[in-house]
């Protein structure tokens, strides 16, 4: 059953700005292809889902997994206000604080409250360059790697400089943001034993079995890594990787089409992966990107947009469509925008509690709802109200 084994969470950051519009296709609708002449997909081309709104033709893997009602596909994910900077954008997603700049992510908040007194360095895991701010909070540790087969043969001098890099990517990148006394202060507390953990992270190649062959890209490459650390049983309940970039102003057709070719083959591998080795039922994954496109395109792509589409996937799920695939009417567009209907803080409060059974609001900061899509609810929410 789901609840023998500790419940994990993997989450792929789509960076630059997934094009929702061109993901889940609104292909019987006449503004969506008046507005694309450029990028439009035609009804022949999508994969249909339900006579009116089809996937990407590249999402064919992720169709399969729709077909096995493991996929919840979260319309019109947004928040109040949107931001049309990337980094701005992300970093709300990052710390769930839309009106100010956050100092911690929700993932660093989520972590602590799992294990408080940092028992375990490898408690989560990012797979990938630098640390992303959503796992940053004060007295928690990550470890982040970049490969971590490769990680495991590195030399101590190697090794070294691989530390050296990332301490120093990670003042770069939040330094500003959260100035220089709480970068050095989180760093000095916690940074060198988030490296440390990566340490632990070595044996998992060493266990690692799987007759999944995974493809060439880098996403692929992420999430064999993630299957083997789950695999391993070292106790990881939050993975973060990412890929990118969806920032598709020009050329859009065929630099989405590799994207979605990619990730869609990489996640179909890691499920199958799990699956076989009977791995997979305790395991949630979600995708997410910090805005999506505008609704008319630039004659090669799309600009930087507001409403986008998310994705939450496993066996744990119920498969369907959640919130409202956000109205396309020229009235209803904001700046030429679709609108946001559903709070992405709702969705992490959602998967918060009925998954990761911790209290959501604390690490929202607020109270915040969606549908659920999980097959049960948590046994600490009676009636959408925590049970301590």
């Amino acid at each position: 059953m789901i609840d023998k084994k500790e419940k994990s969470l993997v989450v792929i950051q789509l960076s630059g700005g997934n094009d929702a519009m061109n993901t889940l296709v609104p292909y019987t609708n006449g503004i969506y292809h008046d507005s694309r002449s450029a990028i439009h997909l035609t009804e022949d081309k999508i994969i249909d889902i339900d006579g009116s709104l089809g996937f990407h033709p590249e999402m064919g893997e992720i169709k399969k997994l729709w077909d096995q009602n493991k996929v919840a596909v979260i319309n019109g994910i947004g928040y109040p206000v949107p931001n049309r900077s990337h980094f701005r954008s992300m970093d709300i997603w990052h710390t769930a604080e839309p009106d100010k700049v956050g100092t911690e992510g929700w993932l660093g908040r989520v972590i602590r409250e799992i294990d408080p007194k940092g028992e375990n360095p490898v408690t989560a895991v990012n797979i990938g360059q630098g640390l992303p701010r959503a796992l940053v909070a004060p007295n928690v540790s990550v470890a982040s790697v970049a490969d971590v087969e490769t990680y495991g043969l590195l030399t101590s001098v190697e090794e070294e400089k691989v530390r050296e890099k990332m301490l120093t990517r990670f003042s770069n990148m939040y330094g500003a943001a959260l100035g220089s006394g709480p970068v050095m202060d989180y760093l000095g507390q916690t940074g060198i034993d988030a490296l440390n953990g990566a340490e632990i992270l070595k044996v998992a190649p060493e266990k690692y079995e799987s007759t999944i062959e995974y493809g060439n890209s880098q996403i692929a490459q992420n999430l064999r890594d993630v299957a083997s650390v789950h695999k391993a049983g070292l106790g990881t309940r939050v993975f973060y990787t990412q890929q990118g970039s969806y920032d598709t102003h020009a050329t859009q057709a065929p630099a989405f089409s590799k994207l979605w070719t990619e990730l869609a083959a990489a996640i179909q591998n890691f499920w199958d992966d799990l699956k076989i080795s009977g791995d997979d039922e305790n395991v949630v994954m979600f995708l997410f990107s910090e805005f999506g496109r505008r609704v008319r395109d630039n004659g090669s792509g799309t600009d930087h947009g507001a409403a986008g589409v998310s994705f939450v996937i496993g066996p744990a799920v119920k498969g369907g469509m959640y919130s409202r695939y956000p109205e396309t009417r020229a009235e209803a567009l904001e700046q030429g925008d679709l609108v946001p209907n559903q709070d992405f803080r709702g969705v992490y409060s959602t998967i918060l509690e009925n998954w990761l059974e911790v209290e959501a609001a604390p690490i929202v900061n607020g109270t915040f709802s969606s549908e659920n899509f999980f097959i049960f609810y948590s046994r600490f929410v009676v009636h959408g109200v925590w049970v301590h």
